[in-house]
């Protein structure tokens, strides 16, 4: 495809991916809050297929649109009734979120801006030998700066929070 053609396509999967965002965030029903988040987890993998990441893409289908959000509609089904509707937010408590997502996104732009300004983006521009094994390296190793330790923490913490998932609906 073109430079247009992938500009316009990206621009379409960007639009869903926030407006699937926004509506997971804002519906009031949990189990239409699940599906809009179903749907912002496949325009993310349609991104990195259109990147060209096939296997990152089927992954994202399906760990997290396959078995994180089965997880998450079952946690749904044994803890709450999917018919009730989320009590509303005291004004309070939106105007802290509007401030905090406000902040965040300021945040967020001053570190994009404050990346591009510097010579980093050059640096990384002129290095063309970063391949899938060294990325895979660099997530996967032991040595220093690598992130196996990190990967095998956040799986125990996972596993945790299963059991206490199926602690508490047990409990009921």
């Amino acid at each position: 495809m073109d430079l247009v053609s992938n500009s316009i396509v990206y621009c379409v999967i960007a639009l869903a991916i926030i407006v699937f965002s926004v509506l997971s965030v804002t519906s009031r029903k949990i189990l239409r809050s699940a599906t809009y988040l179903l749907f912002t987890l496949f325009a993310t993998a349609a991104l990195y297929f259109q990147l060209g990441y096939e296997f990152l893409g089927a992954v994202q289908i399906a760990v997290y649109a396959g078995g994180i959000l089965v997880l998450f509609v079952f946690s749904i089904l044994l803890t709450s009734k999917p018919g009730d509707n989320a009590e509303r937010l005291a004004s309070k408590r939106k105007t802290l979120g509007v401030i905090a997502a406000v902040a965040g996104v300021a945040v967020c732009g001053y570190a994009l801006f404050s990346f591009f300004a510097g010579d980093t983006a050059s640096l990384l521009a002129s290095t063309n030998d970063v391949t899938v094994e060294k990325v895979g390296q660099a997530l996967m190793g032991t040595e220093k700066f690598q992130y196996l330790l990190p990967f095998e923490a956040i799986s125990v913490l996972l596993l945790a929070c299963i059991i206490g998932g199926v602690v508490i609906a047990r409990k009921r």
